[in-house]
């Protein structure tokens, strides 16, 4: 159980939501996530990641927490770069390090967490045009619905592995 006993995993859920904090707020604020955010966190999670493996043999968490982490970075990449008005490269980078975390906790949750951050940010946005706060056309901030989402996957799946 990660949350309950001390582990080199705990310390990158711990680092990524001290860095999700920083990174809501600035985009909120300026809609951008900095890489002197978002990088080292990734850094400083994989390299956790990678302990936890090396120390307690969880290899299997650490291989799908990988190819999450390049599922979810390839295919927002992707998204990105076909309609370049919608996600940025920060969403991009974000979605990577959120693929890592989420995915070292499972498949269901990186879908579910996933999910719950787009359906969010569809909320969110629908709420601002319902207010009169923005236009269908109006960039809205994307990295604080998918770190909500993050967060309700992983309160949802329980104690991680």
């Amino acid at each position: 159980m990660l949350l309950t006993r001390a582990r080199p995993a705990t310390a990158a859920y711990a680092w990524a939501a001290g860095a999700a904090v920083v990174l809501a707020q600035v985009d909120l604020a300026v809609h951008r996530l900095p890489d002197r955010v978002t990088l080292p966190a990734a850094a400083v999670c994989a390299a956790a990641l990678l302990a936890d493996a090396a120390l307690l043999g969880t290899w299997p968490a650490l291989l799908r927490a990988l190819l999450a982490a390049a599922a979810a970075g390839g295919i927002a990449l992707l998204a990105a770069l076909a309609g370049p008005s919608g996600l940025g490269l920060g969403d991009v980078k974000l979605l990577a390090l959120l693929g890592l975390l989420l995915g070292w906790a499972g498949w269901g949750v990186l879908l579910a967490g996933v999910f719950l951050g787009l359906l969010a940010g569809a909320a969110a946005s629908l709420v601002l045009v319902a207010t009169g706060r923005a236009g269908w056309d109006t960039p809205v901030a994307f990295g604080p619905p998918l770190l909500l989402g993050a967060v309700l996957a992983l309160v949802v799946e329980g104690p991680l592995a």
